[in-house]
């Protein structure tokens, strides 16, 4: 099966996902201007308030449309730049936080491989509202199994790639983070590696996301998590200004 993304479905998923911040910010935009017709504040700090909200609603539209619509993110072109093999042999796992985008990518990218799919979204610890809306329009890949982040239910050293892709952030605890990037690191064969893909909490997506950017965590952050689950190779690969690819091996 191959799954085809419809025109500015990125921008689309964004509005969808969030609308409650969308809604909280026309309204007080809507508030703002009644307030300075009745009370005729300062018309240079009225229009500051505005154009700085205007920027932090549409801007995430503006950089979401260029990373998930017109990068060639979902081409996958950049995952054919890692070199990863394709054989009977292979083993491939690919985990999400209940939003799947990607298995059927994936798989359409190693037909020979052996693919399975887990889930590792928690209702209790994972409570953001854009979360729970995106898991109610998941395409769900077949026999995705739902896990619990501290364990994955496969044997040691059986993995060749395991895929984390805009999704290990949903993991807000430091300390949980760790312990899920060790059962990735038990996974993993002798020369498997962990390939994930995140926004970063720096500069460019601070531009672009505005307060948003408090969603996603440093390089330094994921750096001294996956340090401290065993990996020796942390290497970082930007996928524009706003999206890094980091291969993790043990």
């Amino acid at each position: 099966m191959e799954l085809k993304r419809r025109k500015f479905q990125g921008v689309l998923n964004i509005l969808s996902f969030n609308r409650h911040f969308y809604v909280y910010g026309l309204i007080f935009l809507a508030l703002t201007i009644i307030s300075y017709i009745i009370f005729q504040w300062s018309t240079t700090l009225f229009w500051l308030i505005n154009i700085a909200f205007v920027y932090g609603l549409l801007m995430p539209l503006i950089v979401s449309a260029y990373v998930y619509d017109f990068s060639g993110y979902y081409d996958f072109r950049w995952l054919k730049k890692l070199n990863l093999e394709d054989s009977n042999a292979q083993q491939l796992i690919n985990i999400n936080a209940g939003f799947d985008e990607t298995s059927y990518i994936i798989k359409n990218n190693f037909p020979k491989s052996d693919l399975k799919v887990f889930d590792f979204y928690n209702a209790e610890t994972h409570t953001e509202q854009a979360i729970i809306r995106a898991r109610k329009v998941s395409l769900v890949y077949p026999n995705t199994q739902q896990i619990n982040s501290s364990h994955i239910p496969l044997k040691d050293n059986s993995v060749d790639v395991v895929f984390l892709l805009s999704a290990a952030h949903e993991i807000r605890s430091q300390e949980e983070k760790i312990e899920f990037l060790k059962e990735c690191n038990r996974l993993c064969k002798p020369k498997g590696k962990v390939v994930m893909v995140e926004h970063l909490r720096d500069f460019p997506n601070f531009l672009a996301f505005s307060i948003g950017f408090t969603h996603f965590f440093s390089k330094k952050t994921w750096q001294k998590a996956f340090n401290n689950a065993g990996f020796s190779t942390f290497k970082e690969t930007k996928f524009t200004p706003f999206m890094s690819i980091f291969e993790c091996i043990p």
